[in-house]
C-alpha cells in the first residue's frame, strides 16, 4: 500500500477543475473589474496628491 493511499484513503475520479470552471472565471472577471476601478479611483482629482497612492508625484522638501 503506498503512502499516499495510506493518508488519503482511496482514490476516487471525481473531476474537480470540469465543474469548477465557471466560478474560475467568473473570479477572474470580478478580479479585473476590482482592478480596473481602483486604477480609475485612484487617478482622481481627490486621489491624485494622497501619499498612500502608488502614482503619486513625491514631493520635493
Amino acid at each position: 500500500m503506498s503512502l499516499m493511499t495510506k493518508l488519503f484513503g482511496r482514490k476516487w475520479p471525481t473531476p474537480v477543475a470540469q465543474p469548477m470552471w465557471p466560478f474560475f472565471v467568473a473570479g477572474g472577471v470580478i478580479f479585473y473589474g476590482i482592478n480596473s476601478f481602483a486604477n480609475l479611483v485612484a487617478n482622481t482629482e481627490e486621489f491624485k496628491n494622497d501619499p498612500r497612492n502608488r502614482n503619486a508625484k513625491p514631493v520635493a522638501h
